[in-house]
């Protein structure tokens, strides 16, 4: 019996990259699961198919509970503490720190990587400009912390055996900053749970975590520009309030709200409109999983989920003002331009299905490739019958 762990940064809450680990233990539901900190309740954890969590020494310091991330610097020499010895192959869920987990070279690590760290690597500058650290002894100590986290992220590269992407805009950066080729394999998204819906209403629609990357501060200062246009916010974070401050009469924050309220919004919205660099993005799919066009930057994984003038339509600078002309060129266009089972069909390139079938293959390749090369013949089936390569691609940069 061939034994798993998986490895997941932190679990705080259930959101993008929880989703994909729930579908990676129901490729693999006998792995053991490990984490720098356990927020979760038992009804959560279960949600994920998950019995219990190993946690690190992080968990039990003073006030992990809500600022766990305020020991950052200590996550390096947490991830490193745990002892995997036991487990034939290990499955990273990275977004920070899962990747750099220690194996021997009789251990297989395949590592599923949401982003390499925002942070620390291409979005340093901005990070540090949005929280007003451009100068002072506190930007000097939290800059020498991202170039530590650098380092050590850098030094961690070839940790993994094998690199999963959820985007070919991450594979390009992981080709960037650990010089690693990686198989692209999209995130899951629950399409079943959304239907399409035809009739829409006259409001435009954003939702998600309200923290600063995801710049919904832009929308909020583009509908500043047209009255006539209602946008619903829904979400909450660390920019709520000043949001609400910031935000016109025409702009209605709902907050935190159930996932069937949100679905709802998302099937009678105009458009959802997206200002962020995602990564990936799941929000903007599941929106076109319902029929509701995107209207969003051109960069990041967005290029790859929607499809220009088919299933929205993209603005070029992250600025209110291309928001705002985006906006007004999508208000001009016939009622019927965008046909929402044709937008419904492209949502439906990233389901469950497809997700469990790539990759499941792809670590079942892996592990007889790997037992292969260590010399144990017969090699052990870990699942299905016949082994197979998926069909998601391989980045070279």
């Amino acid at each position: 019996m061939t034994r798993f762990a998986l490895i997941h940064d932190w679990f705080d809450c259930i959101a993008g990259s929880e989703k994909v680990v729930r579908e990676m233990m129901h490729c693999f539901p006998h792995c053991e699961a490990f984490s720098l900190v356990d927020h979760l309740s038992e009804e959560e954890k279960r949600s994920l198919g998950i019995d219990s969590i190993h946690s690190s020494f992080i968990q039990s310091l003073p006030f992990a509970r809500k600022r766990f991330r305020n020991y950052l610097p200590l996550m390096p020499i947490a991830i490193e503490q745990f002892d995997l010895a036991d487990y034939d192959v290990v499955l990273s869920s990275s977004h920070a720190f899962g990747k750099g987990v220690l194996t021997s070279a009789e251990q297989l690590h395949i590592s599923y990587v949401h982003t390499p760290i925002r942070y620390a690597w291409d979005m340093q500058h901005e990070y540090l400009r949005r929280r007003g650290l451009t100068r002072g002894l506190k930007a000097k100590f939290v800059r020498s912390v991202l170039h530590y986290l650098r380092l050590w992220d850098q030094g961690t590269a070839n940790r993994p055996d094998a690199y999963i992407a959820n985007s070919n805009y991450v594979a390009r950066r992981i080709k960037k900053t650990y010089n690693r080729d990686a198989h692209v394999i999209y995130p899951p998204v629950d399409l079943e749970w959304f239907e399409t819906h035809h009739k829409k209403e006259s409001f435009y629609l954003a939702a998600g975590r309200l923290v600063s990357y995801k710049r919904f501060d832009l929308l909020v200062d583009a509908f500043a520009r047209l009255p006539d246009h209602r946008l619903v916010l829904i979400g909450d974070g660390p920019e709520f309030k000043k949001l609400k401050s910031q935000a016109p009469a025409n702009v209605e924050m709902l907050g935190f709200q159930e996932n069937d309220v949100l679905r709802d919004y998302m099937k009678r919205a105009k458009a959802f409109v997206f200002a962020a660099v995602e990564d990936f993005g799941i929000m903007p799919v599941e929106a076109q999983a319902c029929g509701t066009p995107v209207i969003g930057m051109r960069r990041g994984g967005l290029t790859e989920t929607v499809i220009e003038n088919e299933t929205g339509l993209f603005f070029d600078e992250q600025t209110p003002e291309s928001v705002a002309e985006a906006i007004r060129t999508f208000d001009e266009l016939p009622s019927d331009f965008f046909d929402p089972d044709c937008i419904r069909k492209n949502a439906e390139r990233f389901s469950i299905p497809r997700f469990r079938t790539e990759f499941k293959s792809f670590v079942e390749e892996r592990v007889q490739q790997h037992r292969a090369e260590q010399g144990e013949l017969p090699a052990v089936k870990t699942g299905s019958p016949q082994m197979q390569m998926n069909h998601g691609q391989t980045s070279h940069g």
